[in-house]
């Protein structure tokens, strides 16, 4: 086996059993468990992983994995959605969604796991992310689509 392979697996039941909100904290659990890992390394993992953060209870926030799939998964990706969500605004073809600190990265990642036909693509920063809408005469139906998931 691949000590990638068996890191990944940890990092997976880590994030299942502890609120880890940092790459650092994240090292620090590999470590004890016996695999040396650098930033670097967690970093391409998390990215592999599709590992997100979400609101933790805890710690604020919290590594989760975000898997396409399912409708309990549609389902958690519209809860990461509306716990995101702080405003939305249009600029022809791209719709700025404003969201709570630190979210915007798993509200991208959620709205790109629901694969609406409407979306191109997100760009996300701290707490704006930048929705690509593929044809323009659509960025309306997506803004709907988008308040209702919000306000259900």
């Amino acid at each position: 086996m691949l000590k990638k392979d068996a890191r990944q697996r940890a990092i997976l039941a880590l994030i299942e059993k502890n609120d880890i909100a940092t790459q650092e904290e994240l090292c620090e659990l590999l470590e004890k468990e016996g695999f040396k890992a650098t930033q670097a390394t967690v970093s391409r993992d998390i990215r592999e992983l599709s590992l997100s953060k979400m609101p933790s209870e805890k710690n604020g926030l919290k590594y989760v994995r975000i898997i396409s799939g399912s409708g309990a998964m549609e389902e958690k990706y519209s809860r990461v959605l509306r716990d995101g969500f702080v405003a939305m605004d249009k600029a022809e073809r791209i719709l700025v969604l404003r969201t709570v600190a630190g979210m915007a990265m798993a509200v991208a990642a959620a709205i790109d796991a629901m694969h609406l036909e409407e979306v191109s693509g997100c760009i996300a920063g701290d707490d704006t992310v930048m929705i690509a809408v593929r044809y323009a005469d659509k960025a309306d139906e997506l803004m709907t689509k988008i308040k209702d998931i919000v306000n259900p």
